[in-house]
């Protein structure tokens, strides 16, 4: 059923925060979708830390990356990685750029990921690397011109993620949710390779069959389902979770009548004399 931008603001919301909460991103990085009644356009928010992006904080970009209108906020300068991927792939409706600690070995030495466990098959064996160097020379690192973001698309190419070398890593999802489960295990595959590398022996890869049926896991069972459960309550049981419709806060606490806290407090430890 198709989303409405209220749903897909809170959505998209909750995306961040995850991403946020299970250790693929801090204070840098991002995550966009593509506007769900227009895909022309895609949502991203105002630069803001991912762990507190809120529904109202997003803005629509056409696919140059410009805003519909002025936000009158700053902006993310990196928002062309994703109005370019989505430029050039129509069937991607998410996109999620971070810099997990998982993968910085991985890319400061230009090694391959490969699937060392079931469920990082949703990386791909040995993905693609791009490196702003071999285009553009020196530079600060960051993607901010639209010539760059469009490279990094055709590095991509047909796959759903692309390593940038020294920098970071780019994820694209069939939706937000595909998304942000490509980024939370292949993070954990990378952590568990690296891990696996420091034992001293080789690491052997998923073979291409099984990385295949593996990744159809997050499609073909309750797979993606379940995870997003599992982390939407992981941020709702934090201090200042996402609020739900009608403005309570997302989390299954039941409230305590009077004589339950009464009889709690009796059966609780004895106070200090």
């Amino acid at each position: 059923m198709a989303k409405t931008l209220l749903e897909a603001r809170r959505e998209l919301a909750l995306a961040n925060r995850i991403v946020a909460s299970e250790g693929v991103i801090d204070a840098f990085g991002h995550v966009s979708m593509r506007h769900p009644n227009d895909p022309g356009r895609y949502l991203l928010s105002r630069s803001r830390a991912p762990e507190l992006v809120t529904p109202e904080d997003f803005i629509e970009y056409d696919l140059d990356s410009r805003p519909a209108r002025d936000p009158g906020v700053g902006q993310y300068s990196e928002r062309v990685i994703h109005g370019e991927i989505y430029k050039a792939r129509p069937d991607v409706m998410a996109v999620c750029h971070h810099h997990a600690p998982a993968f910085m070995p991985l890319l400061a030495t230009r090694s391959d990921y490969v699937p060392v466990f079931h469920l990082g098959a949703v990386g791909g064996i040995k993905p693609p690397y791009w490196d702003q160097q071999d285009e553009f020379g020196d530079t600060n690192m960051l993607v901010v011109k639209p010539e760059e973001g469009a490279s990094l698309a055709r590095a991509l190419g047909e796959g759903w993620m692309v390593l940038m070398n020294r920098h970071g890593v780019t994820v694209a999802g069939t939706s937000v949710k595909d998304c942000i489960f490509r980024c939370v295990f292949s993070a954990m595959n990378a952590e568990y390779q690296v891990r696996a590398l420091c034992i001293g022996h080789s690491v052997a890869s998923l073979t291409p069959g099984e990385a295949q049926l593996a990744g159809q896991i997050s499609t073909q069972t309750t797979g993606l389902a379940r995870a997003w459960e599992y982390w939407s309550m992981r941020v709702a049981n934090k201090a200042g979770g996402l609020k739900a419709e009608g403005g309570k806060t997302a989390r299954t606490a039941s409230k305590l009548t009077p004589a339950v806290k009464r009889k709690a407090a009796k059966a609780g430890t004895p106070r200090r004399r």
